[in-house]
């Protein structure tokens, strides 16, 4: 029987350095990753040959030989190996996904501890074969006699030994993310000069975040990374002005490679607990989860491809009688600046909410100096996974530092998707 009255305790998260791909992490893999970012959970939480209800965590970019990764991360760390895992996948919302269910579990009383976590990384691809040469290798491979066996083999044409590289672009379209965010932009009328102010927002904050020492207990070296390589102390406006456009590259395009996220490798984990478990194993909670939502638009058929957060957010608020204004904290993840703006700008629309939430009137604007309030992810970097474990861990320590308050975390994803959070103290 499902006891929906117990509250889920968010302790803690722990990550390695989100870094530029090819560079420090290159030809390490998501497992190594993961395992780095559990056994700091383990060492932080004294968690040693401790056995917990279970483990959920994901990666994007994640190769096929990979397809028990969770359990072999666990196998990895100093848990007590009887503990189960699960891999998840939602795209750049993969480990708030896998955070949201570990949360569903302990709050129907199913366990009473987990951890969920997410990795990416651009620099150990899982570079495949053609599917006409993945067939022809089956065939060759069931083949009988030699006769048979040497016909497939003289079957194999050149063009089949092309490696197959994975692409971030939407099937369904063809465009890539940033293609459809330039879209997303043109449509609501966001100015080049406000997306690379919000990026540098991003990275101002990040440096003084890092200078007051706050990721200090929430980040561990790895791979002689000690820190998130991508943050600029030294960015301007003026500096972010002269990029070029890097998706619409005529006269138009607005989105670069300075207001947008660059491809990033890393991992991180957050521990959830029973508010008992956390009593019973002297754990100090920094939060409590109080609810999520995920949402989806049909971006093939017009709606803008990150824009499903605005859903996501509008049904989360809701079903917990909140506005949007009833937050001191937020944390939209920075895929884009021009995606953070199309979506503030859609909730302070009369228009979007009326059409697209089904609300009377526009659910308003939010104070910005409560948002990102310690850098996003234009300037800590994206690991696709990833980011939604470090927004976890961000946010539940800016609560606990406060000492009291609520905080709303939106994360939008490939496939016209979108996953929100509340947490609260």
């Amino acid at each position: 029987m499902f006891n929906k009255h117990q509250r889920v305790a968010v302790i803690g998260g722990q990550r390695i350095p989100f870094v530029r791909s090819f560079r420090e992490y290159a030809k390490t893999t998501n497992q190594e990753m993961l395992i780095a970012s559990l056994q700091a959970i383990v060492k932080k939480f004294n968690l040693t040959g401790k056995l917990l209800g279970d483990v959920s965590l994901g990666a994007v970019m994640k190769s096929s030989i990979e397809w028990n990764l969770a359990r072999e991360v666990v196998l990895g760390s100093a848990l007590d190996p009887r503990t189960p895992a699960f891999n998840v996948q939602r795209a750049c919302g993969t480990s708030l996904e896998a955070f949201n269910l570990i949360a569903l579990k302990i709050a129907t009383g199913q366990i009473d501890s987990g951890i969920a976590a997410g990795s990416d990384t651009n620099s150990d691809l899982p570079v495949m074969v053609q599917r006409s040469l993945a067939w022809k290798l089956i065939d060759l491979n069931n083949a009988k006699g030699f006769g048979k066996r040497l016909s497939t083999l003289l079957g194999i044409r050149p063009r089949d030994l092309k490696p197959a590289y994975p692409g971030i672009v939407e099937p369904r379209t063809g465009l890539s993310m940033g293609q459809h965010t330039e879209r997303m932009v043109k449509e609501w009328k966001i100015t080049r000069e406000a997306q690379d102010q919000l990026a540098y927002e991003s990275h101002m904050k990040a440096s003084k975040a890092y200078k007051e020492g706050f990721y200090s207990d929430l980040i561990v070296p790895f791979k002689g990374a000690t820190h998130d390589t991508i943050v600029r102390e030294d960015t301007t406006p003026e500096k972010l002005s002269k990029l070029k456009p890097a998706f619409d590259k005529s006269k138009d395009g607005t989105l670069t490679a300075g207001n947008s996220t660059l491809f990033s490798d890393g991992a991180g984990a957050v521990l959830l607990t029973s508010e008992n478990f956390a009593q019973q194993n002297n754990l100090s909670v920094q939060a409590f989860v109080a609810d999520a939502e995920s949402a989806a638009v049909d971006y093939v058929h017009g709606a803008g491809l990150l824009m499903a957060p605005t859903l996501a957010v509008s049904r989360l608020l809701q079903r917990n009688n909140l506005t949007l204004q009833d937050f001191d904290f937020y944390e939209i993840h920075e895929a884009f600046a021009g995606q953070v703006l199309c979506t503030l700008e859609a909730w302070e629309s009369s228009a979007y909410c009326r059409s697209a939430l089904d609300l009377s009137q526009p659910m308003g604007s939010i104070d910005r100096n409560k948002m990102n309030v310690k850098g996003g992810s234009l300037a800590l970097g994206h690991p696709f996974g990833a980011t939604g474990s470090r927004v976890v861990a961000t946010m539940a320590k800016l609560l606990h530092e406060k000492g009291s308050g609520r905080g709303l975390i939106s994360v939008c994803t490939a496939g016209g998707m979108g996953v929100a959070a509340i947490l609260e103290k």
